[in-house]
């Protein structure tokens, strides 16, 4: 019986052990970075020189993410297309933005540079970028205590597992043809939670795609704030210049103009008939 003891209290021991030497925290990074993509090779903060931003609306727009350094970084593609079609259908109504044009991930190239955006912006025949870059850092713990009610009762009883996915956006918007940053939005999400170990890839992954889908909440009033803070400082700009397409008559400061001339006016003819 003593024996027996001795036996017990020794696998014991070392189930304890070998559950304390699972105990891990890591994490886990995902990071499309818009410096990377635009200046590969900068040494320094690049100089920008003064120039005449030419805007024609309705503008044409395209919408894509930074291409991430590794292969497969961040979300999978049909992911990126749903969060990409949120942000276009949020600008879709304003009738100085034209078409909206998603640009699909494989044709960005990493460190590709304005000469890559070039290029994109050709094939795709838009005018104006919406570059989102993403950062996101999930942080992943597990003790032994949990480690050892996994050994003992089972994976499916136990959560062991804790999870923080914090997440970035920010979708910054260049002019082409000049290289020049219009404005820029962020958006930012936090998801916490924990899982057995059975299922914590499955939960950890949704985790993932629900911190991309609460930044993007977060990115797009901001961003429609960011593009009417634009349009107001642009009236008031020289360095920049709005001409409309042939047959569009809204949008920019000379819309306006011409819509309170037109007010005015039709309040002259008003007064003039009056007196008659």
């Amino acid at each position: 019986m003593r024996v027996l003891n001795i036996l017990i209290i020794a696998l014991a021991a070392a189930l304890l052990s070998s559950c304390a030497s699972m105990s891990y925290s890591r994490s886990v990074k995902q990071t499309g970075s818009i410096v990377d993509y635009l200046y590969p090779d900068a040494k320094s903060a690049p100089a920008m020189t003064p120039t005449v931003t030419r805007l024609r609306p309705p503008v044409r727009v395209g919408i894509a993410f930074v291409p991430g350094a590794g292969w497969g970084n961040g979300l999978p593609e049909t992911a990126r297309m749903k969060l990409l079609e949120r942000v276009r259908d949020s600008f879709s109504k304003h009738p100085y933005i034209g078409k909206i044009e998603i640009i699909p991930t494989q044709y960005m190239r990493a460190r590709g540079g304005f000469t890559n955006l070039e290029q994109v912006a050709r094939m795709f025949d838009v005018e104006v970028v919406a570059l989102l870059s993403y950062d996101q850092v999930q942080f992943n713990d597990s003790n032994a205590l949990s480690v050892l009610y996994w050994t003992i009762i089972g994976a499916y009883v136990v959560h062991g597992d804790q999870y923080d996915v914090q997440t970035m956006l920010d979708a910054s918007v260049f002019d082409v043809q000049s290289r020049k940053l219009l404005f820029r939005a962020p958006g930012t999400s936090q998801v916490k939670g924990s899982a057995s170990w059975a299922g914590f890839s499955e939960k950890s992954r949704a985790a993932q795609t629900e911190g991309y889908n609460a930044a993007v909440d977060q990115l797009v009033p901001n961003l429609q704030a960011e593009l009417d803070n634009f349009r107001e400082r642009i009236k008031h700009d020289a360095n920049y210049q709005v001409e409309n397409k042939e047959g569009y008559k809204g949008g920019g400061a000379m819309g306006w103009l011409m819509l309170a001339l037109a007010v005015l006016l039709a309040g002259l003819a008003w007064m003039q008939k009056r007196r008659e």
